[in-house]
């Protein structure tokens, strides 16, 4: 979507940095899956690791998806001046994070694939509110839903082996037990005290 307002563009970039912060942060604590209880409000999401084009750092970024035919689709809505996609342009190798599973894989745009249209829509259905956010209704007719998403980049991508393994979704996950074993006792000497 092109916006009109910089400051409007600039305003979703921010919120959409935070959210994404604690999105990332609920599925390193083993909490991803739970978000998407609710998919047609809260949405489907995945974290894709990509490396940084210019720093050839891990980073890890939480995006909307659809599967459709057995593929991974998402989309960068900043277009191209997305980082992430900036970044699988480079370095199409990646890692997807889906609320099942973990799998290494290639990241392609298929911008261009005559399914387009339908694709978006799936993606657009999946993303629950942020795609109403951003001011698409993934149910409007093809033609609207074509030159709101025009600037939109459409991402494939391919499965290729499952991973398992360290750095994985839940690698935060140990923080629930020493919490409960730190703040249990707290709680009935509290009680206690009373």
């Amino acid at each position: 979507m092109t916006f009109e307002n910089p400051q409007v563009e600039e305003s979703l970039r921010q919120i959409f940095k935070y959210f994404n912060r604690f999105m990332l942060l609920l599925w390193r604590l083993g909490l991803g899956s739970w978000f998407q209880f609710w998919p047609k409000v809260t949405g489907q999401v995945l974290v894709i690791t990509h490396t940084g084009r210019k720093t050839a750092l891990k980073r890890r970024t939480p995006v909307n998806f659809a599967l459709v035919d057995g593929e991974i689709y998402c989309v960068a809505g900043f277009g191209d001046r997305t980082n992430w996609y900036q970044n699988i342009l480079k370095y199409p190798d990646v890692e997807v994070w889906l609320p099942d599973s973990r799998w290494a894989g290639v990241a392609e745009d298929v911008s261009n694939d005559g399914e387009r249209t339908e694709i978006m829509r799936q993606v657009m259905i999946g993303s629950g509110f942020a795609a109403y956010m951003f001011g698409v209704d993934p149910h409007m007719p093809d033609e609207r839903l074509e030159k709101i998403t025009a600037n939109y980049r459409l991402i494939r991508i391919h499965r290729q082996e499952a991973r398992t393994g360290e750095g994985g979704p839940g690698d935060l996950s140990w923080i629930w037990p020493l919490a409960t074993f730190i703040l249990l006792p707290l709680a009935f000497r509290r009680r206690k005290n009373r």
